[in-house]
């Protein structure tokens, strides 16, 4: 089983993968980004949702968004995200190597890094030729990562997360290790609850900038571009953050 096939991962780390934080800086981003602006009406797809942290903020907008999740608990998550919000989604499970909607969207999205889960070869690349076939001619894709660089910038650093009691409490323990010659980031976690531990790693694909530019062509975008965040800042060294737009010809 690969580890984003485990559900009880995203159960005992959801707290850790998507705090309350991300819902609010959601918000924000949507509001202020140039890259996010949606229109009512606008049909948008959220791949790899988790617990719907841009649904809701796109939905606000009077998008009519789906997201889509291979996890059970992420869906459950993001229908109760939704419902607390009022607003209304759509929720599909499936894997994202072989979810497609021919035609189907104005925009997808994948944020949180939720690109790259995939080792095997080409996975990650059918990927977004599955997004820009759910596209209609002149449709964007917007994939926002932890690029090469700034992990770079980064790894080695050992850090913990506190998880608010509301969530069950504890501290998590992370390190990230680079394998297979930086093409790839195993980040290791260590769960403690009092005098219990749980650990688990996720190993994903890691790309720079040009890399990731690359394989968006590959998959058949034009006009690709390269910025540091969804505020469209530079990806230079400053940046946090790489987002990667590209767009369906027409």
């Amino acid at each position: 089983m690969h580890w984003y096939e485990d559900e009880d991962l995203w159960i005992d780390f959801q707290s850790v993968m998507f705090p309350e934080l991300p819902e609010r800086a959601a918000e924000e981003s949507v509001a202020a980004s140039p890259l996010l602006k949606v229109r009512p009406g606008m049909r948008v797809l959220d791949m790899a949702c988790g617990p719907a942290v841009y649904v809701v903020a796109l939905a606000r907008r009077g998008a009519e968004v789906t997201g889509v999740d291979l996890s059970p608990a992420m869906l459950a998550r993001a229908r109760a995200t939704c419902d607390r919000a009022g607003v209304s989604a759509w929720f599909v499970r499936a894997d994202m190597r072989e979810h497609v909607e021919p035609g189907a969207y104005d925009l997808v999205l994948s944020t949180h890094t939720s690109f790259g889960y995939f080792t095997g070869p080409g996975d990650n690349l059918t990927v977004l030729r599955n997004a820009y076939a759910s596209l209609t001619p002149g449709g964007t894709l917007l994939v926002d990562v932890l690029g090469k660089e700034v992990v770079a910038s980064r790894v080695g650093r050992r850090g913990a997360i506190d998880i608010a009691d509301d969530h069950g409490g504890g501290t998590v323990f992370t390190r990230d290790t680079i394998l297979d010659d930086w093409t790839r980031l195993r980040t290791d976690w260590t769960l403690v609850r009092g005098a219990s531990a749980r650990h688990a790693s996720i190993v994903w694909s890691l790309y720079s900038a040009a890399e990731l530019r690359s394989l968006f062509e590959q998959a058949g975008f034009v006009d690709v571009e390269c910025f540091g965040g969804f505020d469209a800042s530079p990806y230079d060294d400053r940046a946090r953050r790489l987002v990667v737009r590209g767009i369906r010809a027409e």
